[in-house]
């Protein structure tokens, strides 16, 4: 026998995986991440590098770059989504007019753009200006008549399913990562799931331009979730720039929630609104570190923004409003009720949106994603053009329903009887009776209601990217409006009812219809999101009314409470199901009383545990388990009798070992022994080396006794981001549990389909 002493002159050979070896650490597609193993190499590397600070000056100026490296990281992600947003922002407002016509003096103006630049534009007819014209004009030379509408109406829908085909097309043939929203998926990346390519650099790219292409073609779907995706792709494009995150998920994560924040930043101006939508809604693992630096980050995003000014006010926020009334104790009756209202349109879309997704996903509807779009496309553009409401960008649309009714309002909402004795300042505009134009408005509203609600549920979940935010919002203010000019000709009309008394003398200015149309977008993208704090914070930002706080507080908790009756899934969430993802929801509560024993795996009458020994496997018998199973790791034990508990080895790393091993050190072959402890066993004389993996066994893997409540192993996976955890009984292992067993069992416990889950 040749015992360990015997072997020191091939000790070196036996230790080469004391070295590092390329891609150890490192995930396969579609797997989870193990949090604590990052957390802990992240220490490792700190504690390397300050050691090594005080060696040199060289090594302390290193010390210094890596300090500040997540800020340089930041700084870069707030230019580059910034920038990106602007110019979206600007190609879409170019692309949305290009469907009614086009500007003589520079083709790449918008319909705004050109007549700012127009001497002959009078303020009464701001939008009429030679410069601009419209297809009929042009081509026909024609601008009012039947045979002029027509063909503005068909080319209308022809530039919509250009716009349209193109975009999918793209994502179909370069990036398919690039549909949807992207914050289903963002969620799930950032609760430390792998999709490799999801954030990758044609998905930036193909994104970026589709986003122009579909906001464009006047489809229900908004340019703010998929900015969020965009944001994401920046942020990791330059994290692998810099080591300290491009070999450590953990940390790529921090910085991917970061740029969360800076895309909402951009989307809607609203910085604040963007790191609380980020702690509120998509990361899963949040420290204080990463707060401030999501803060800066959206900071340097929303002052690039700025900087490039693609809304042409000088203003960051996208709708601005300037109310003069102050909102009465009373009203908060009409702001609840339009909570409610956001709550039913929040479960009812849900409701009928995943059925729909799920149908696509389960039908020959799915192998036909180019048609679906350019059927939806068309549907969309027929109804939405002779209705004015649906025929301009949803952007325009809410800026109108929120904008409170001055006397250099030009709008149809606005179309009301004036008292000809009238001299009060302009300001200060009391209640009038609503006039013909409104009435007829008032009907358009409800028209493009009903066809909002209806055609953003099959719109949202096709092929191209698509945000919901923007759809809910105007659906939102849609009815918010309607109830607010309902109010305003209540009090008018009754202001000696017991209710209006107080408040509302005659001749006063008592209602703001603008202020009901935001509390309904609040409301409604609530309902849809169960958003709350984020949600109000990123509303009063967005049009800059901090004194509506109370209302917008009262819309989005009701929308919330309604909304939670009926389910408690947001509209993510339910995507995320939906697409199978392993996702551990930190809202999701646990309250069986089930213990470890009846979740691990092998139950009872099952295989035994797959198990690697710790000196008594050979290369081969290694090699055929791993290719014999299909786990993601295999617990080490001292033996198959005594099955006392050494460690837990991922495959990933068993199966580079062995390959490193088998290039890198003479003499391994299949009937080399494997051993995992310090010293080597004791061999025959003529025996081949044996192979020393223990750099790779993880000495510390998880343990949970077979009696611990479920309700515990649950909070320790969701609070440690576990991949798997091992069952023990006084240190001989009996089972392990999964990630995935947890989300199945969790899933069966609510009478879910548990097979629905499907990655590990």
């Amino acid at each position: 026998m040749v015992n360990a002493g015997d072997m020191n002159g091939s000790g070196n050979l036996m230790d080469f995986l004391d070295e590092p070896f390329p891609d150890v650490g490192t995930y396969e597609d579609f797997h989870t991440i193990d949090w604590l193993r990052e957390k802990s190499r992240d220490t490792d590397r700190h504690r390397k590098i300050t050691s090594k600070s005080k060696e040199s000056i060289w090594e302390f100026i290193k010390s210094l770059l890596d300090a500040w490296s997540g800020w340089v990281v930041m700084l870069l992600i707030g230019l580059l989504a910034g920038t990106l947003a602007g110019v979206i922002d600007l190609a879409v407002d170019w692309m949305t007019d290009l469907k009614e016509g086009v500007c003589l003096s520079a083709f790449w103006y918008s319909h705004e753009q050109c007549c700012w630049t127009s001497n002959e534009t009078t303020f009464d007819d701001r939008d009429k200006c030679p410069q601009w014209q419209k297809w009929s004009e042009l081509l026909v030379s024609q601008s009012e008549g039947a045979s002029a509408y027509i063909l503005n109406y068909f080319l209308y829908i022809m530039w919509a399913l250009c716009f349209a085909f193109l975009a999918v097309s793209l994502v179909r043939v370069f990036a398919p990562y690039a549909c949807g929203s992207g914050i289903p998926e963002i969620k799930t990346i950032l609760s430390g799931f792998i999709i490799r390519g999801y954030l990758g650099k044609w998905t930036l790219l193909i994104k970026t331009v589709t986003l122009v292409l579909v906001v464009s073609s006047g489809l229900s779907l908004g340019k703010e979730g998929p900015l969020v995706h965009v944001a994401c792709c920046c942020g990791n494009f330059f994290s692998s720039l810099f080591s300290k995150y491009s070999k450590n998920e953990g940390k790529r994560r921090e910085v991917l929630s970061a740029a969360a924040a800076a895309g909402v930043s951009v989307a809607f101006g609203a910085p604040i609104g963007g790191v609380l939508f980020s702690l509120e809604e998509v990361s899963y693992y949040f420290p204080l570190k990463t707060l401030w630096r999501s803060f800066f980050a959206a900071l340097v995003a929303a002052f690039t923004l700025r900087s490039i000014n693609p809304f042409g006010n000088s203003r960051l926020v996208l709708f601005y409003v300037e109310y003069h009334t102050p909102w009465y104790m009373a009203e908060l009756f009409p702001f609840i009720l339009l909570g409610v209202f956001g709550g039913l349109w929040g479960t009812l879309f849900i409701r009928c949106n995943i059925a729909w997704c799920r149908r696509r996903k389960t039908t020959r509807l799915g192998k036909y994603p180019v048609l679906e779009v350019i059927v939806i496309t068309a549907i969309t553009a027929i109804i939405a053009y002779p209705n004015p409401y649906t025929r301009r960008s949803t952007s325009e649309l809410i800026s109108e329903l929120f904008n409170d009714c001055g006397a250099l309002e030009s709008s149809q909402l606005c179309d009301y009887i004036n008292d000809p004795n009238m001299t009060r300042p302009v300001d200060d505009i009391p209640d009038r009776p609503a006039g013909p134009g409104v009435y007829s408005a008032m009907w358009q509203l409800a028209l493009a209601l009903v066809f909002k609600i209806v055609i953003t549920i099959f719109t949202f979940g096709m092929k191209i990217p698509s945000g919901l935010f923007i759809p809910s919002m105007a659906v939102g203010a849609m009815a918010g409006r309607m109830v607010g000019i309902g109010v305003e000709q209540l009090a008018y009309h009754h202001h000696d009812w017991i209710i209006f008394r107080n408040w509302c003398r005659p001749g006063a200015d008592c209602v703001t219809p603008g202020l009901y149309a935001m509390v309904g977008a609040a409301a409604c993208l609530g309902g849809v999101t169960r958003m709350t704090v984020s949600l109000v914070v990123i509303m009063f930002e967005l049009t800059g009314g901090l004194e509506y706080i109370v209302p917008l507080m009262a819309a989005a908790v009701t929308s919330k409470w309604v909304a939670d009756a009926f389910g408690k899934e947001g509209i993510y969430e339910a995507h995320i199901h939906l697409n199978g993802y392993p996702f551990l929801d930190v809202k999701d509560e646990f309250t069986h009383r089930t213990l470890a024993t009846d979740v691990m795996r092998p139950r009872r009458g099952e295989a035994p545990l797959s198990v690697l020994t710790q000196d008594s496997m050979t290369v081969e018998d290694v090699e055929t388990l791993i290719k014999e199973t299909d786990y993601n790791g295999f617990p080490v034990v001292v033996s198959k009798d005594s099955e006392r508990l050494i460690g837990f080895a991922q495959r990933r790393e068993l199966i580079l070992a062995i390959k490193n091993a088998r290039q890198r050190q003479d003499g391994v072959v299949s009937n080399s022994i494997v051993y995992f402890t310090e010293d080597p066993p004791e061999l025959a004389p003529n025996s081949p080396h044996p192979l020393k993996l223990r750099r790779i066994l993880n000495l510390s893997p998880f343990t949970v006794t077979d009696h611990t409540p479920m309700e515990t192993v649950v909070d320790i996976f969701r609070k440690l981001g576990l991949r798997q955890c091992l069952v023990t009984r006084s240190g001989r292992l009996l089972g392990i549990i999964t990630k995935k067993d947890v989300l199945r069992h969790m899933a069966q416990m609510a009478n879910q389909d548990p097979e629905s889950i499907m990655f590990n």
